[in-house]
């Protein structure tokens, strides 16, 4: 999969182009570049998360979703290449009703919060849907491997869940969004 960097700067970008896995140039700002920088992000995000002090249930679980967000960065890269799978997509989702069956029901919106880990969390979820639109507006051009789509939905939702379970750690609590607060009635 492409050649490894001995040198970090090479001034072949010095002209607003980069390279892609199969030695394509393409602008910095091409869909593809987007969307697989979207997913460089949303992977930095979740280093940030897994640098927390998770339950080992919720690390186990992310850590070889770094992995696989990686490979999915190949696909985007790499034209024609295939790295996530209807597997990787079930297994998502197998994992999201396992932790999500212990969760009470939603009534309210819940905002980013609760504790660190919960906010990391839905900062990764934040990031991770950019990435499935960028995903979506480089499908469109270039059409892409359809697991790979489904796999970052399947993710956004993971996130959304792992940050329930988080905020709720040690006593803690999901910050609720409150609709009514303190409104003054304005009349005609």
């Amino acid at each position: 999969m492409g050649n490894r960097l001995s040198k970090i700067y090479t001034r072949t970008g010095d002209d607003g182009t980069t390279g892609l896995a199969d030695g394509t140039r393409v602008s910095k700002d091409d869909v593809r570049v987007e969307a697989y920088g979207t997913l460089d992000e949303l992977n930095s995000v979740m280093g940030l998360l897994l640098a927390e002090d998770l339950p080992p249930d919720i690390a186990a679980v992310l850590q070889p979703i770094q992995h696989e967000l990686f490979d999915l960065g190949s696909e985007f890269c790499l034209p024609g290449y295939k790295a996530i799978t209807s597997e990787h997509v079930q297994r998502l989702e197998n994992t999201l009703d396992k932790f999500n069956e212990s969760l009470p029901p939603l009534k309210e919106f819940i905002l980013p919060g609760g504790s660190r880990a919960a906010a990391l969390c839905h900062l990764a979820r934040t990031v991770c849907r950019r990435a499935e639109r960028r995903a979506w507006t480089l499908h469109k051009q270039h059409p892409q491997n359809p697991e790979s789509i489904k796999y970052l939905n399947r993710l956004s939702d993971l996130l959304f869940v792992l940050a329930r379970v988080t905020a709720r750690q040690n006593g803690g609590s999901e910050v609720l969004w409150k609709h009514e607060r303190g409104r003054n009635n304005v009349t005609d």
